[in-house]
């Protein structure tokens, strides 16, 4: 089966770069970013470089700091729990094992919930295969997030070995971020704002309310660039970007559905399904698939999204976490299980997931000793 997979911008820097060069920086020796005595990640989350080229206006600061070459790609699938495992351990979802927002257990029928599964489904902290950057990088390391946070296990599982240090509010959590960097030479901070993406979900990206939470993540990143200390180097990019989609373009899978015939399980997210097969019946439902929906989304069996690379290098022990049917929209459309009695993932008009480039292209925004 022929494919067409979309082309990253060749000048487009890789997420899971990024810290590994932050990192290099501190010891002057990486080739992305030049030498700096203390380093911030600061991840605005669902922010993709289509969005806030769009509402640049309203992010005067970000647009001016950002050239048009600074700009990076998630991973696959774009989705904040594949990608920020990504950027902190500075390994592929192929690898680390956290390949979508639900994936299989492999032998069981259990999907398991990658970004809060450790709390509600058991899952161990091994299920995240990578150590990460901030457990092995001999430096100081903090993160600075909101306080709700603290000791949830996906966590435990990306930014282990870092200080945790929680701030509800954005502005106090940019302050701290950046007297961390001042007060501690040689150390890494990760910062990070999830309120564009929850805004972003609720309400879409094009909405009134997404433009306010813009403006107000903008005259963050402004403050944090006027408060650091000579020699501090900042990256400011995202996990992912996001699209709008309206109910009347909602695909409801049900059960009359001739999509559901040999599928067991469905996993991934509304704009990234795995679909795990019933026993011998993977080639029935990529054909099946393919000739339904192949016009809107690109169709791959799990041995073609390896051969693609789309999760990068994929460790056994993470192949059967994929789909048998890998299924990402090229249309602005996204896909439901509705046999699910919880419809509230419904009620989401931003979404994420797929491999356009609004979801998968983001910033990198230079500021400090990084600029």
């Amino acid at each position: 089966m022929s494919l067409s997979l979309p082309a990253d911008p060749s000048h487009a820097r890789s997420l899971t770069g990024v810290v590994p060069q932050m990192m290099a920086a501190l010891d002057a020796r990486s080739e992305w970013f030049a030498p700096a005595r203390s380093a911030i990640v600061f991840v605005i989350d669902g922010l993709g470089i289509a969005n806030l080229r769009a509402r640049a206006g309203h992010a005067r600061f970000l647009t001016q700091a950002g050239g048009r070459k600074d700009v990076a790609r998630t991973v696959f699938p774009s989705t904040t729990a594949s990608a920020l495992t990504s950027l902190l351990t500075g390994t592929p979802p192929g690898e680390h094992g956290i390949v979508g927002y639900r994936a299989r257990i492999p032998g069981t029928d259990d999907v398991v919930n990658q970004l809060r599964g450790w709390d509600t489904d058991g899952l161990p902290l091994a299920w995240q295969r990578s150590a990460p950057l901030t457990s092995t990088s001999g430096r100081p390391c903090f993160a600075v997030t909101k306080g709700e946070y603290a000791g949830t296990g996906f966590t435990a599982a990306t930014l282990d070995g870092a200080e945790f240090h929680g701030e509800n509010d954005l502005a106090a959590r940019v302050a701290r971020a950046a007297d961390l960097a001042a007060r501690h030479p040689g150390s890494f901070t990760y910062l990070y704002a999830p309120e564009l993406d929850g805004i972003g979900h609720k309400r879409g990206w094009q909405s009134d309310e997404w433009v306010a939470s813009l403006e107000r993540v903008d005259a963050a990143a402004r403050a944090l660039d006027t408060a650091l200390a000579p020699g501090t180097g900042v990256i400011v990019t995202a996990d992912h970007g996001m699209i709008d989609v309206p109910r009347h373009r909602h695909v409801l899978l049900d059960e009359a559905s001739e999509l559901l015939d040999g599928v067991r399980l469905i996993g991934g997210e509304p704009r990234m399904l795995h679909l795990y097969a019933e026993e011998g019946q993977a080639p029935r439902v990529l054909s099946t698939w393919h000739d339904a929906e192949s016009s809107r989304s690109w169709v791959l069996s799990r041995d073609e999204a390896f051969a693609a690379g789309l999760f990068g290098e994929v460790h056994a022990d993470v192949r059967g976490r994929i789909g048998d049917v890998i299924v990402a929209p090229r249309a602005g459309i996204a896909y439901y299980d509705d046999r699910l009695a919880d419809k509230a993932a419904q009620k989401m008009v931003g979404q994420h997931g797929s491999l356009t480039d609004d979801e998968r292209i983001v910033p990198l925004v230079r500021l400090g000793a990084f600029a």
